[in-house]
């Protein structure tokens, strides 16, 4: 027992933020209950993003019931690859994504066969609310497959690598790039096996990682280090995440976005409960950059200024640029 109190203190000297603090001083804080669906239901957000001139992977259709499953041909045409996504689904379950066709059936990014009958049956159990929050009903999406840039082809398993910057207020604070790796089957999901990788927010230079809440050097699979790799268009991804704030009017959220080989990056949703690995990934709690915000906010509110998308970026850059690594 003493040694939990100990390591718990050592913690809080180093501005971890736990996921009570979380909860109670950001979420309930800055995030609205009534404007939750903005970011929960990803038809919404990308809806939204689009009105805000914001670049999103393309929406190729929407199915709500379980009669408009027969609009699938007509929704995906003569492509060959395309994702489907539930509406309300969160850490990535529920999510096919179809890389090509095959003799009259459809090859997943995995190189797995799955026959129309299959993708159906995914469709009526994303209808049904399998994999929404709570469990409701949802829709299903249909839409445009990223493929990733060449950068990552050295650190990355399959799927597609994902960057998320954590927002106060439109100010990003912390940033990390999300690895598929074999166990997470494609997926950049940390929950089911990705690797997550710090980035310095003023370069865009990634950092070391943590996988199944290891830190690590390499990727598992491919063997190669996962540090020093400079993302392309890092202050693109910078604004793009500070102008969340304007999109849905959240103070905390997530901002998860891409980075495809044609369209460069892509916002692919919000998160307005955005989880605590990432403080691991960047050796960095994010109790002492969010209290810097706060400040930084109470003085620009007593001198009646309010900051730019492109000021708060600079702000952030400036502030919560790489620093020596701490041991968590």
């Amino acid at each position: 027992m003493f040694g939990l109190i100990k390591r718990w203190k050592a913690l809080e000297a180093k501005g971890i933020m736990g996921i009570n603090r979380r909860n109670a001083d950001f979420v309930l804080k800055y995030n609205k209950r009534h404007l939750y669906p903005i970011v929960d239901d990803k038809i919404i957000t990308k809806e939204r993003a689009i009105e805000a001139g914001i670049q999103v992977p393309e929406m190729y259709g929407i199915i709500s019931t379980e009669k408009e499953i027969e609009k699938l041909d007509s929704i995906i045409g003569e492509r060959n690859d395309f994702v489907i996504k539930p509406a309300q689904g969160a850490g990535g379950d529920g999510i096919l994504v179809i890389a090509d066709r095959f003799e009259g059936n459809y090859k997943t990014v995995s190189g797995r066969i799955i026959s129309r009958d299959e993708i159906e049956y995914q469709l009526s159990s994303i209808l049904t609310g399998l994999y929404s929050l709570g469990g409701h009903r949802d829709r299903a999406l249909i839409e445009y497959r990223v493929t990733p840039d060449p950068i990552f082809k050295s650190i990355s398993y399959e799927g597609v690598p994902d960057i998320r910057i954590i927002v106060l207020m439109g100010y990003p604070v912390m940033a990390m790039l999300r690895l598929p790796t074999r166990q997470s089957n494609g997926k950049a999901n940390l929950h089911q096996g990705a690797i997550g990788v710090g980035v310095d927010l003023a370069t865009g230079s990634t950092l070391r990682g943590t996988w199944l809440n290891r830190k690590i050097a390499k990727h598992p699979d491919t063997a190669n280090a996962v540090d020093g790799v400079q993302l392309p268009f890092w202050d693109g991804f910078m604004k793009l995440a500070a102008g969340c704030y304007e999109l849905c009017g959240l103070g905390y959220i997530g901002v998860d976005m891409v980075l495809d080989q044609d369209k460069g990056p892509l916002i692919l949703e919000l998160n307005a409960r955005p989880g605590l690995n990432i403080q691991i990934a960047n050796d960095c709690g994010l109790v002492g950059r969010t209290q810097a915000v706060e400040a930084h906010l109470e003085s620009l509110r007593a001198k009646g200024i309010e900051e730019t998308p492109e000021q708060r970026v600079k702000f952030a850059q400036s502030l919560f640029g790489h620093v020596p690594q701490r041991e968590i």
